[in-house]
């Protein structure tokens, strides 16, 4: 059985028990945090929120690639057995880099085309006989990085963005980032039930038990420690971040990277 060494000097532990490490600009990675823990509830979870840098969507690829690779060093040097990218822009910029330099598993955000293609009737798809329509929604980040999920004016925007997309014969709508999936109770309430709504960071859990599982590396027993470090405020993320998974928790301090 593989052996690293733990905190504390002399001691050993099973590699499978180390946690999981899970990284996105802010928030939205929150979204597949709570995927993985309803799915491998034994996993350990240490979360980073790089929300001083918040959004990394409107960044230079070459910021998101650097970035990545430092936050991703840092819960490697806390001890994670396997990296989960919770970020559609982190994987898109930093995935491959991060496969080439690290020595754990990486698991990134899987484009959602494929599975809107599958799930549309209609053949017009947000986000190939079918028409795909690419819808920039800025500010949605914004508002999801300050816990307000059904405030007036986000409500506005979200109904200007949605309403050309149905006008224009939409049913499936493509959640193109993890910070969206906080939105899905009024994109569902203004789009109706006939329209899907895809997550791309949906699959992460199954992809990553896979991994584990590849590695012989899946946790058993209760589920053990949960960390959460941010670049940011702590006041201003242990707010926010209670709030988006409905439960209190302790953020720390990401160092300087």
């Amino acid at each position: 059985m593989q052996k690293v060494s733990s905190a504390a000097p002399g001691s050993l532990f099973c590699v499978s028990q180390a946690p999981v490490g899970i990284f996105d600009s802010g928030v939205g990675g929150l979204s597949v945090l709570r995927e993985i823990q309803a799915a491998l509830p034994a996993e350990a979870i240490y979360y980073v929120a790089d929300s001083a840098n918040a959004p990394w969507g409107d960044k230079p690829r070459e910021f998101v690639r650097e970035r990545g690779l430092k936050i991703a060093e840092f819960l490697v040097g806390e001890g994670v057995k396997a990296i989960v990218i919770g970020s559609n822009t982190g994987t898109a910029g930093a995935a491959e880099a991060l496969r080439g330099a690290l020595s754990v598993p990486v698991v990134g955000i899987e484009p959602g085309i494929k599975p809107a293609v599958a799930a549309t009737r209609t053949g017009v798809v947000v986000g190939t006989d079918v028409k795909v329509i690419i819808q920039p929604v800025p500010g949605l980040v914004e508002h999801i990085e300050a816990a307000d999920l059904d405030g007036t004016e986000l409500r506005r925007m979200v109904e200007a963005y949605v309403r050309p997309m149905l006008d224009a014969g939409a049913d499936t709508i493509v959640l193109g980032s993890t910070h969206y999936v906080f939105l899905k109770p009024v994109l569902a309430e203004l789009a109706g039930p006939n329209v899907a709504l895809i997550e791309t960071g949906a699959a992460v859990d199954r992809q990553l038990a896979r991994v584990l599982d590849e590695r012989d590396l899946r946790a058993d027993g209760e589920r053990s420690a949960e960390r959460f470090w941010t670049s940011g405020d702590t006041t201003t993320s242990t707010r926010v971040i209670s709030a988006l998974l409905g439960r209190a928790v302790h953020v720390e301090r990401l160092p300087n990277l």
